[in-house]
């Protein structure tokens, strides 16, 4: 199946920023959306404006740590519209600071969240892409995994990790299955504020949508075209 329209694409880290953004740009190109992040009410207001705008959209609240959770955002695609095409593996989070404050806590959630929220994602699509014959892995890494800078170490070491498993399953996938990196610089999210990073940096990002539309462009490639990695950066990041 080549295109956008009539996939059936879920999304974590769907209630705002790049996952909110592709949200809404994929329903727009007539993709049937199945939306999961934490936060029921800001779930329940994007799929209305997405049903608003003549799209299709249903959702669920999910924690990405919790394997069961993935899996029940598969049963809900497959139980609302057949299948599942594409899932798109957005949520992340991004406590960054120096090793020395010793902030172990945010540590693991990197790792529980950006980690093992990709592989909970895998774990629940892969034996159904399989059944299918075909499948799509998105997974959303960060050019924190190309560049190593101060109070980044641990946030790049989960975007190396996402970038070195979706890899690994590319090249396993076989013929019937496509996985893509999308590697986003500084952008323009409510994740990148309060996070520590600086205000210069802050400063360059690009808005959500500019990811929204490079994963729409991995997602609408003929099915025998595998993208396996798209870095999208401001103009101005070093």
């Amino acid at each position: 199946m080549s295109g956008i329209q009539n996939k059936v694409i879920a999304i974590t880290g769907a209630s705002s920023g790049i996952g909110e953004a592709t949200a809404l740009h994929l329903a727009e190109q007539g993709a049937k959306v199945v939306l999961g992040a934490r936060s029921t009410e800001r779930l329940e207001s994007l799929a209305g404006r997405i049903r608003d705008a003549g799209g299709e959209s249903v959702y669920a609240a999910i924690d990405v740590r919790r394997r069961e959770d993935l899996a029940r955002l598969v049963d809900l695609a497959v139980e609302t519209f057949g299948r599942l095409d594409v899932l798109v593996s957005n949520a992340g989070v991004m406590p960054i600071s120096a090793l020395d404050e010793l902030k172990v806590d945010d540590w693991d959630a990197m790792i529980d969240v950006n980690i093992k929220g990709v592989l909970n994602g895998i774990a629940a699509a892969l034996p159904l892409f399989r059944a299918q014959k075909s499948g799509h892995f998105v997974n959303t890494a960060s050019t924190a995994a190309l560049k190593v800078v101060p109070t980044m170490s641990v946030y790049s070491g989960t975007k190396m990790a996402v970038r070195a498993i979706s890899e690994g399953l590319r090249q396993e996938a076989g013929p019937d299955l496509r996985v893509t990196i999308v590697t986003p610089g500084m952008t323009l999210t409510p994740g990148s504020t309060g996070t520590g990073l600086p205000s210069a940096a802050t400063a360059i990002g690009i808005p959500a949508s500019a990811i929204a539309h490079a994963i729409g462009y991995a997602i609408g490639q003929p099915a025998t075209v595998d993208v396996g990695e798209i870095v999208v950066r401001p103009t101005a990041q070093a």
